[in-house]
C-alpha cells in the first residue's frame, strides 16, 4: 500500500506537570509534535503507512524529534537537517473555568528556513497515495509556503489525493504576506478541505451565514475540492466540552452525533485526530456518514489521551461509534 505523506514543522512541547500554572512550575514535561506530524502518527497507529517530511536542526533535539516519529512507525527517510533551532511551545493545561494557555517560541526555526528545491518531492510522491498539509506551514515563512506549494503540485502530478486543514492562525502571518495572498493558490489544488466558516473567510474571502452556504460558495471558487468538513465545539469549561462535526459532500451537509466530553485530559491535537479519521475513512472508501462518525469519534477519544497525538486504535474508535466498551475496564 502506498504511503500517506504529511509535511510541516515539529516543535518541542514543554508542558507544566499536571495542571500547574507557569508561575508554579519548576520543571516541564517534554514532547515533540506538530499538527501535520500528529496526523501521520495517528494514521500509523491506525495501521496505515505514513511518512512525515520536515526540517530539523542538526543537533540532539532534531534527533530526539526524529526518534519520536520512529517510535510510532512513521517513516522519516526524507527529513532534512540544517542550522538554526527547533521551535518550542509552552503549554499550561487549564482546568474547570480556567483556560489553557499556549506560548509559542518558534521564530528563526530550522523549518522556517526551508527553501524550494531542498526536497525531491517527485521521488517522495511516487510512493504516495495521499498528501496532507495545513495552513500553519505557509504562514511561517515564504520559503515554507513555496515548498508546500511544490509538494502539492508534485502530489497532483503523481496522482495522490491532497487534503488540507486550512486552520487560520492570525498571529503566525508575520513575513509580509497575508493568508489571502498565499492560501488560495494552495487550496485550488486540494481535494479534501477542513475549514470552518471563519477559516474560509480569512483564507479565501468566502463567507456565508451557514456552513452549507459557505461550502457551496467555496466549491464554486475551488472546483477541485470534493469534500469540506469541520468540527463543532461547545466549550462549557476547560474540563467539559461537547464535540460534533459536519461534512459537506458537494450535495448535502452530513452531521455526526455529538459527544459530551467531561473531565478532559488534553484537547491539544484533537483537530489532527479528526483529520486523521477523515483520511482513514476516505482511504477505506467508506460512506460519508461512516467517515464523519469515525473521524468525530477519533476526535472525542483524543481528549482522553495526554500529549498531542491520538494513540488509539481503529478498533477503539469503531467501538465508540457503536457505543461499545465506553468507559469499561477491559481485560
Amino acid at each position: 500500500m502506498k504511503k500517506i505523506i504529511t509535511f510541516g514543522e515539529i516543535m518541542m512541547r514543554l508542558s507544566t506537570p499536571g495542571y500547574l500554572r507557569f508561575v508554579q512550575a519548576d520543571q516541564f514535561n517534554v514532547l515533540y509534535a506538530g499538527s501535520e506530524a500528529n496526523v501521520a502518527v495517528s494514521l500509523s497507529y491506525l495501521g496505515l503507512p505514513a511518512e512525515h517530511v520536515t526540517r530539523f536542526p542538526d543537533n540532539d533535539f532534531g534527533l530526539a524529534a526524529t526518534q519520536s516519529l520512529k517510535r510510532y512507525g512513521v517513516c522519516t527517510d526524507h527529513i532534512l537537517y540544517g542550522d538554526e533551532r527547533i521551535g518550542v511551545y509552552f503549554l499550561e493545561n487549564g482546568s474547570m473555568q480556567r483556560s489553557s494557555t499556549i506560548i509559542y517560541d518558534r521564530f528563526d526555526s530550522a523549518f522556517a528556513h526551508i527553501q524550494p528545491g531542498m526536497i525531491d518531492w517527485d521521488t517522495i510522491m511516487k510512493e504516495a497515495s495521499w498528501f496532507h498539509w495545513t495552513g500553519i506551514t505557509p504562514a511561517l515563512s515564504q520559503g515554507a509556503a513555496d515548498v508546500c506549494r511544490e509538494a502539492i503540485e508534485s502530489a497532483r502530478k503523481n496522482g495522490a489525493t491532497v487534503s488540507g486543514d486550512i486552520n487560520y492562525r492570525r498571529n503566525l502571518w508575520q513575513y509580509g504576506k497575508s493568508a489571502r495572498d498565499v492560501m488560495p493558490a494552495l487550496i485550488e489544488s486540494t481535494d479534501v478541505v477542513v475549514a470552518g466558516i471563519a477559516d474560509m473567510e480569512n483564507c479565501a474571502g468566502i463567507s456565508g451565514d451557514t456552513m452549507e452556504e459557505a461550502s457551496i460558495k467555496f466549491m464554486k471558487t475551488f472546483p477541485n475540492t470534493k469534500k469540506i468538513s469541520t468540527t463543532i465545539r461547545k466549550s462549557i469549561s476547560s474540563s467539559h466540552n461537547k464535540i460534533a462535526a459536519v461534512l459537506w459532500s458537494g450535495k448535502e451537509l452530513i452531521q455526526s452525533k455529538e459527544y459530551d466530553l467531561t473531565h478532559i485530559v488534553d484537547r491539544v491535537g484533537s483537530g489532527d485526530a479528526f483529520m486523521a479519521g477523515l483520511v482513514y475513512g476516505m482511504i477505506k472508501k467508506w460512506s460519508d456518514q461512516q467517515t464523519i462518525e469515525f473521524a468525530t469519534a477519533a476526535c472525542a477519544l483524543k481528549h482522553a489521551v495526554a500529549g498531542d497525538v491520538n494513540l488509539v486504535t481503529a478498533q477503539e474508535i469503531e467501538a465508540l461509534v457503536c457505543g461499545e466498551n465506553v468507559g469499561k475496564l477491559l481485560r
